[in-house]
């Protein structure tokens, strides 16, 4: 079965998102991916990966995400925050977070914690293989 990602990231961190996705290409490349809306987009366009595309964050793509997530159908959440600018849907953002913390499902909210997180996930695919 394949690694199931949702990828996010906040306006001033999608550079972000795509140098660590780029990082971590050939291995994304084998896993299900799901993202909002512009987030996905950047992913599909500039990386070529293959992204089930949600809804924008502001426009309900984190719940989207969320209630994913609440079904057991993600394994892991890189949710590249920006905690210097306020977000008109942040309790939305706290929901997803939320929703990480009940069902015990990782979720790595920077850069740092988002290698060690596909680091791990990248072994244990290569390991099971």
């Amino acid at each position: 079965m394949k690694t199931r990602i949702a990828l996010i990231a906040h306006d001033k961190k999608k550079d972000d998102m795509i140098l660590l996705a780029g990082e971590y290409r050939a291995f994304l490349s084998t896993c299900a991916l799901v993202a909002t809306g512009t987030t996905g987009g950047r992913l599909i366009n500039e990386l070529g990966l293959e992204v089930d595309r949600k809804h924008s964050g502001p426009f309900g793509g984190d719940l989207q995400i969320g209630s994913l997530l609440v079904e057991g159908e993600i394994d892991c959440v890189i949710f590249l925050r920006d905690p210097m600018t306020p977000q008109p849907h942040e309790p939305d953002i706290n929901a997803l977070v939320r929703a990480c913390d009940v069902h015990n499902t990782p979720c790595a909210t920077n850069v740092s914690s988002a290698h060690l997180v596909l680091s791990q996930l990248q072994a244990r695919a290569a390991a099971a293989a």
